[in-house]
């Protein structure tokens, strides 16, 4: 099981209330509380032997940058780096110290995005593979000659996550997965800044795929007067090819990303289980910390 860390403890962040999960003297716990519990529940209902938490360490890379000035800017904080919520901010070495002390393996890299380490991850490590992430480019990532499948966390949150394989993106998108790439540049990202192609929708975006196989066949088909695009979209396409020559860099996560040999093996208790109590004690997570433990030990 490959865990999005960021993906899972913004929603967590946003999902608890802050009033709901306090320290004695009024610190905020509420993306702590939340994202053990829900490795608590992913735990307990996926029964996953292998555990990774992959790691932001570059949230908005210079290469992609580069290729699209675009990308993430309008998240960009007045003073640099990402806009993040100032309570969040704290919480995130909390996270990191109890996935310490419990045993779980957390990884990132240089340069990458989360993203691009579970990419890695999921075409390194043996299959199966379940990606956990509530960022809809990791559809891309779902193979299932693999047998890597996408837990899909949207606004249901863990307890009702889509288990998605080739046949979940066909019907929700009308493409399938190795095909998300081509997709999604087309349609663009809002949430990314990714522009995509003016009046491009999804329905559009995924007609045209299915008409010509990917978006190479798209681009070759603009200059072939038998294609018959119609003369708007065919102008929006042709005003976009410059756009559509560096999208797809954009949005395909890397599957190369240089990690070390990682300890995989998620344990049945914690691995400093001292160090784990310290913790609960001194950010009130005795309640989840528990259920994380429970969870670990229903697995032996």
């Amino acid at each position: 099981m490959l865990i999005d860390a960021p993906s899972l403890y913004f929603r967590a962040y946003f999902g608890v209330p802050e009033s709901a999960a306090k320290t004695s003297d009024g610190t905020p716990v509420n993306a702590v509380r939340g994202f053990l519990d829900m490795l608590a529940t992913l735990i307990r209902t996926r029964r996953p032997d292998r555990m990774v938490c992959a790691m932001d360490y570059d949230w908005r890379p210079d290469w992609r940058v580069a290729l699209l000035p675009s990308y993430k800017a309008h998240r960009l904080a007045p003073t640099g780096g990402e806009a993040v919520p100032d309570t969040l901010v704290p919480q995130v070495p909390v996270i990191l110290d109890v996935l310490a002390a419990i045993g779980i393996t957390v990884v990132g890299a240089a340069g990458y995005e989360a993203d691009d380490v579970l990419g890695t991850l999921s075409v390194t490590q043996q299959a199966p593979v379940e990606v956990v992430s509530g960022d809809r480019d990791l559809f891309q990532l779902i193979d299932d000659d693999r047998g890597v499948r996408l837990l899909y966390v949207g606004a249901r949150g863990v307890a009702k996550l889509e288990d998605c394989d080739d046949a979940a993106v066909r019907y929700r998108y009308e493409v399938p997965a190795n095909r998300y790439v081509d997709f999604a540049a087309l349609r663009g990202d809002p949430s990314d800044g990714l522009p995509g192609v003016p009046g491009v929708g999804e329905k559009t975006a995924a007609r045209l795929i299915a008409r010509f196989g990917d978006l190479d066949g798209v681009i070759a088909a603009l200059d072939n007067p038998r294609s018959n695009f119609g003369p708007s979209l065919l102008f929006k396409l042709r005003d976009s090819r410059d756009y559509l020559a560096v999208a797809p860099k954009v949005v395909r996560v890397a599957l190369d990303v240089p990690l070390p040999e990682l300890p995989t093996a998620l344990p049945l208790a914690p691995a400093a289980p001292d160090r784990l109590l310290e913790l609960a004690e001194r950010w009130n997570l005795a309640g989840s910390c528990r259920r994380l433990v429970d969870a670990l030990a229903t697995r032996g």
